[in-house]
């Protein structure tokens, strides 16, 4: 069977934040703290958008000068409690939480402030910002993530003239996941503009189980749903890394997916290819974020507060990634050099 190209719908665009807006970040900042040990404890490699945030950090913590570790938590609280642990015994000047929420560790957390130890965090609570346990979150609104993806799949059924039955998946051992699902719920049932909407299933499928759990879930989902499955969203682009090939074999090309995710290399891939039932991912600014997560480690080393920065997301289609390419998404905000001005006085 061959797999037709999906419609878009370009007029989405204005409801989002531009890749190439200028960035509006935080206007001053303390110089460059220097000799600071970080480390980096990953939710799970298989993350993208953990990876993605990742490699600005490594950049950002490059030019600072500091010495950084990244380590893998492998997806699950029993081994991300052993890192933790490790890492606050070494007495690192800093820890970033990759992607999971330091409240499940309470005595890690307490051990690591008793220990002086800066805590930040990228999608490491529900909102962004400081919280109890993080000197800031780094992460968009995931509310605001969740409503764009919600809202393209309301405008694309109305441009088809389709219905909307839509299978939700998500990781809900993680507050942002669960923040962004009860908002995509709420959207599709909302049901603005159109008549016929609904939220088929809400699948908890853990992003490190997907490439087992999805090609098993596809068909038991197609026979429970059948035609009236039209959409899926997902909480993050793992899930559409692995459910092509079993739509495909379930004769179901007409299934669009869009993820309210961060925005993986693969999700681009497919995505600016134009021939994925991927149609879009509500993707982070990733690196941009990464370079926020080294000046809010580095504003704690000065003993300032946060910078109250909030970075928008931005709607990646098909259209968008062949007017840019992916790998220029990112490309004209200027935050390279934002920081490094505020980093060294420039």
């Amino acid at each position: 069977m061959r797999l037709v190209v999906l419609p878009l719908i370009a007029t989405l665009l204005a409801f989002h934040a531009s890749a190439q807006e200028p960035w509006k970040g935080p206007p001053r900042g303390p110089v460059a703290q220097a000799n600071k040990t970080v480390v980096f404890i990953a939710s799970d490699y298989k993350n993208g958008g953990v990876i993605g945030v990742y490699r600005g950090f490594e950049q950002a913590t490059a030019e600072l000068g500091w010495t950084l570790t990244m380590l893998d938590g492998g997806g699950t609280k029993d081994k991300q409690a052993a890192l933790l642990a490790k890492v606050v015994a070494s007495r690192p000047d800093g820890i970033v939480f990759g992607g999971f929420d330091p409240d499940h560790f309470a005595n890690h957390v307490a051990a690591a402030k008793r220990a002086k130890i800066v805590l930040v965090g990228w999608h490491a609570a529900k909102d962004p910002g400081p919280t109890k346990n993080l000197f800031v979150n780094v992460a968009t609104y995931s509310v605001d993530v969740a409503k764009i993806a919600a809202e393209f799949v309301i405008r694309d059924a109305i441009a088809n003239k389709k219905s909307v039955g839509v299978v939700i998946f998500n990781d809900n051992q993680y507050a942002v996941a669960n923040a962004k699902t009860a908002a995509m719920k709420k959207t599709v049932e909302a049901c603005q503009g159109h008549k016929a909407c609904k939220v088929l299933a809400v699948e908890n499928v853990l992003i490190s189980d997907a490439a087992n759990a999805i090609p098993s879930l596809v068909p038991k989902l197609n026979a429970t749903h059948g035609a009236a499955w039209t959409y899926s969203l997902a909480i993050n682009d793992v899930y559409f890394d692995f459910i092509n090939y079993p739509l495909i074999t379930a004769q179901r090309t007409d299934i669009l997916n869009i993820s309210a995710g961060d925005g993986s290399n693969k999700a681009f891939g497919r995505i600016g290819a134009g021939i994925s039932q991927q149609a879009a991912t509500v993707a982070e600014p990733l690196k941009m974020q990464g370079y926020q997560l080294a000046d809010e480690l580095n504003r704690a080393f000065a003993g300032e507060g946060p910078s109250g920065y909030v970075s928008k997301p931005i709607l990646v289609t098909t259209k968008l990634l062949k007017e840019t390419s992916e790998a220029d998404i990112e490309s004209k905000l200027g935050f390279e050099a934002a920081y490094s001005a505020l980093w060294y006085k420039k």
